[in-house]
């Protein structure tokens, strides 16, 4: 964690990761049986997996193994442990026009930025494909200056995922990306091509490829090759991710740099998250430490972390069970900075 900056709590929409050329690649056989009858029956041997089956029949037994998920969701949870930044009051109301589509207002008042106002529409689809998952799924907000952000994901097929992503900022466009998603049964490739210029020659494509090895370990990798005039390179990145009962443990190493998370499940009520990240461009190390506590019966979700950079923050969240309202709060200390950040937000609906 660096500097607290801007932030909220509130209805979290997909983000849009800007591709701008000031990119930095960031790289998460036992049988029971009862005991056998005295002699009234002969002993029948329990053929062991593997053994006494057809050729065929031996690959149905076997349990295949898992999809592990996407490259990018590797580190998330750990991250969803800790806080996020707060700054200002804000102010979130959503309203459900129908099953399938959804509206929000949303009112940034800043000490330190902006204020803002910004309207966001969600509009899901009717082909489910699991219990929580419909699509196509649009996604888009505006603000008061005409700036945009909008998304676009559809299931094309049982496999195959497609997203559209695009920012403006007033009246240009800034970033716009486009990615490809293929899960097959045990592994998960996607392809992402951002910003492509063909007129200028500039453009980044990325490239990820995560396979499960075991039930518990997934192995992959990143190729990021951009380009734009008079500069071209390739970064290139290997991870692991080991996934416990209650823990999981991911690395990533490569060019850029490497950042190492651990994520612990102590209880139903408490969670911790260990961050370790190392920059090559930045020349700089810093290690995170954020845990998060759930209190079900008073309807209370706390969050906290320390870093190296001796940076402290917290928030708290409540559910106004049985109104449609939620209260956040929030503060950020650096204490190395000597700066003091705090927040305030309402979400209704």
């Amino acid at each position: 964690m660096g500097e607290p900056g801007g932030g909220g709590s509130g209805l979290r929409l997909p983000v849009i990761t800007s591709l701008s050329s000031d990119w930095e690649i960031k790289p998460w056989a036992v049988y029971w049986l009862p005991a056998p009858p005295p002699r009234l029956l002969p002993w029948v041997a329990v053929p062991q997996e593997g053994q006494g089956c057809a050729p065929g029949q031996q690959g149905e037994t076997e349990s295949s193994l898992p999809n592990p998920g996407t490259f990018e969701e590797c580190h998330r949870k750990c991250k969803e442990v800790f806080p996020m930044q707060m700054e200002g009051v804000r102010l979130v109301v959503n309203k459900g026009l129908s099953n399938h589509f959804q509206v929000n207002h949303t009112v940034n008042l800043s000490t330190m930025g902006d204020s803002s106002y910004r309207f966001g529409a969600t509009y899901v689809g009717s082909k489910q494909t699991g219990p929580a998952e419909s699509f196509p799924v649009m996604v888009g907000d505006m603000d008061n200056s005409g700036s945009l952000n909008a998304q676009v994901i559809h299931q094309l097929t049982s496999r195959v995922r497609s997203k559209l992503a695009f920012q403006t900022q007033q009246q240009k466009f800034v970033n716009w990306q486009c990615d490809g998603e293929f899960r097959g049964e045990d592994f998960t490739a996607t392809v992402t091509l951002g910003n492509p210029d063909v007129l200028v020659g500039s453009g980044i494509v990325v490239a990820h490829y995560l396979q499960s090895v075991t039930p518990s370990l997934a192995l992959g990798g990143e190729l990021v090759y951009h380009r734009r005039p008079g500069e071209e390179g390739t970064v290139m990145s290997l991870a692991g991710r080991y996934t416990g009962t209650n823990y999981v443990a991911t690395l990533t190493v490569g060019g850029a740099g490497a950042h190492a998370s651990y994520y612990h499940k102590a209880n139903e009520q408490l969670q911790v998250g260990v961050e370790f990240e190392a920059s090559t461009r930045m020349q700089d190390t810093s290690v995170s430490f954020g845990y998060q506590l759930d209190v079900p019966k008073a309807n209370l979700l706390f969050k906290g972390s320390l870093d190296s950079n001796w940076v402290v923050g917290a928030t708290l969240e409540k559910k106004l069970i049985p109104l449609p309202l939620s209260l956040a709060l929030g503060a950020f200390l650096n204490h190395r900075k000597n700066k003091f950040q705090c927040g305030f937000g309402i979400t209704i609906g």
